[in-house]
């Protein structure tokens, strides 16, 4: 890694409206009206939808005249159909933008429907670095879960469901117009997703900090992400309704969220990619399962940075050397994940035939991505392959 002044030119692309604090999803009428909107797609998964969020959002657009549809179907780890379904509903109804409001891959789903409101074609057409060629229709993300920081991003991932594939479409116009931070949302999250997408937002600032694209803009972003992780995660898990541990948890996520978005993810989200398209694994759980093995493999590629993670999270002295703080960082992930019972994969349902059998479509597919190749020591696939095995 290069020093700073040594560095190109660092691109930074953030949405340009962002609202964050207790009540923020209360802005969603006064910025649509904003944007001119007459009729959003509020787009959410089913479990939004029957908890009633997102009809409390189409009451606060109603309140500025802003008429709404909701496509309520999107899946875990969203998929180029939900795409295809909200379209189809978005065109159908005459939206002229749209509302997403959940997870990260309600906010995914949102961003590629957006976009392809205004482009021909499918969503795999697009797959890759700035290959949208049309603004898409206005779009505002309202998050409920501290964890991917896709209200943030300029990245969606979408599964291709006939090549089953993780497809990483990263472009600015898939930007948020705005960006509703309202962490008393995260409220009811259970202990598993917490700690799922808790351990997920760390591995934004991490790999966001030793990236090979980092730049001295996403470093700040990535430690805060990183410190305020350390401070809040294992509170908001343990106290569920502990307002400063999931305030600092949701801004952690989203400040991770501009990091990665901004310099790049690595390893541990190329590899995460396929055990979702192939397993079906939940993208927070697949990420926090892989993070220990995959630093343990990456700290020799740049032990200064991994040693300041584990000096941020406090599980090293500021004095500490590198080598001794990197082993502090590799044994504190590991309890870590065991303090907010994240299982190894072996725990996650998958056999060890069916992991050996998938091992050489997954390492092919996670190199492919390009993430890995951003990591401060690239493997090569019988490494991913070692990993997968590591993890399990």
């Amino acid at each position: 890694m290069t020093e700073w002044g040594m560095n190109p030119i660092a691109r930074i692309n953030i949405p340009a409206s962002i609202f964050i604090g207790a009540g923020a999803a209360g802005k969603t009428g006064y910025q649509a009206r904003l944007l001119g909107l007459r009729r959003a797609l509020v787009v959410c998964d089913p479990h939004i939808a029957a908890s009633g969020r997102a009809g409390e959002i189409a009451r606060v657009l109603a309140a500025e005249g802003v008429e709404t549809t909701v496509y309520n179907a999107v899946t875990p780890d969203p998929t180029d159909r939900n795409v295809a379904e909200g379209l189809d509903m978005l065109r159908r109804e005459g939206c002229d933008g749209v509302v997403a409001i959940g997870g990260g891959s309600s906010i995914d789903a949102g961003k590629a429907i957006a976009v392809m409101a205004a482009n021909p074609g499918r969503i795999s057409d697009y797959a890759g670095y700035d290959q949208i060629p049309h603004d898409g229709l206005p779009m505002i993300a309202i998050p409920t879960t501290a964890g991917t920081g896709s209200e943030m991003t300029k990245v969606t991932v979408i599964t291709d469901t006939e090549r089953h594939i993780k497809m990483m479409l990263l472009d600015p116009r898939l930007l948020p117009s705005a960006a509703l931070v309202d962490y008393t949302l995260s409220l009811s999250m259970p202990k598993p997703l917490t700690a799922h997408v808790g351990v997920d937002t760390l591995t934004h600032g991490i790999e966001a900090y030793v990236s090979c694209k980092a730049s001295a803009m996403t470093d700040g972003w990535a430690l805060s992400c990183i410190r305020l992780t350390g401070r809040h995660l294992k509170t908001a898990w343990t106290i569920p309704d502990d307002h400063t541990a999931r305030e600092g948890m949701m801004l952690a996520a989203s400040q991770g969220g501009m990091a990665f978005a901004n310099s790049s993810v690595c390893l541990v989200h190329g590899m995460s990619r396929p055990l979702g398209a192939v397993f079906h694994l939940p993208h927070g759980l697949s990420n926090a399962v892989l993070l220990p093995a995959v630093t343990r493999f990456s700290v020799s590629g740049a032990p200064d940075r991994y040693a300041q993670i584990a000096r941020t999270l406090g599980w090293a002295a500021a004095d500490s050397v590198d080598t001794d703080a990197c082993e502090r960082l590799i044994e504190g992930l590991e309890a870590l994940n065991l303090s907010l019972e994240i299982p190894r994969l072996s725990g996650c349902g998958i056999s060890m035939t069916a992991l050996e059998t998938a091992l050489d479509k997954m390492a092919a597919n996670a190199l492919a991505s390009g993430s890995p190749q951003n990591n401060p020591r690239v493997p090569s696939p019988e490494d991913i392959k070692q990993l997968y095995l590591e993890a399990y």
